[in-house]
């Protein structure tokens, strides 16, 4: 059995993985868009004039890779209102350096909540919520 994060991003999924491509250098393994389901009507219909619900363009589902991690993601039913709350994604980089390069490219656009620094536990330590909303915890190894 495993656990795996399942990020929801309610209509901003493409933005979010481009993202997470050029801050973390994240691998898509898996793209699904709600057009291509094989089987529509197993799953949520599709809103085809702006109303509520993914249009047939939105993630159905993806999954990426970042470092050793698989990540899955998702447009969901595309409220355009993602939510991230109660959670946070560890980043375990090889260094300071590295983690300092990661904190600094996860918080363009989003907040810093705790700054990077030096902890009794880490040469680098630090926690941001990306511009999606996902909050990570950067710590680098003694």
């Amino acid at each position: 059995m495993k656990v795996e994060s399942y990020l929801m991003f309610e209509g901003r999924c493409d933005e979010a993985l481009d993202f997470y491509r050029r801050a973390l250098g994240a691998q898509v393994t898996m793209l699904l868009r709600y057009k291509d389901n094989p089987e529509p009507a197993a799953g949520p219909g599709c809103a085809e004039g702006g109303g509520p619900g993914p249009t047939p363009e939105m993630v159905m589902h993806a999954a990426f890779n970042v470092g050793e991690t698989q990540l899955m993601a998702s447009d969901g039913m595309g409220s355009g209102q993602p939510s991230f709350q109660g959670m946070s994604l560890a980043l375990s980089p090889a260094n300071a350096a590295e983690a300092r390069r990661y904190f600094d490219a996860l918080a363009e656009g989003g907040q810093v909540q705790m700054p990077l620094g030096k902890t009794f536990f880490s040469p680098a330590f630090g926690m941001v919520a990306d511009r999606f909303g996902v909050s990570w915890m950067v710590v680098a190894p003694q």
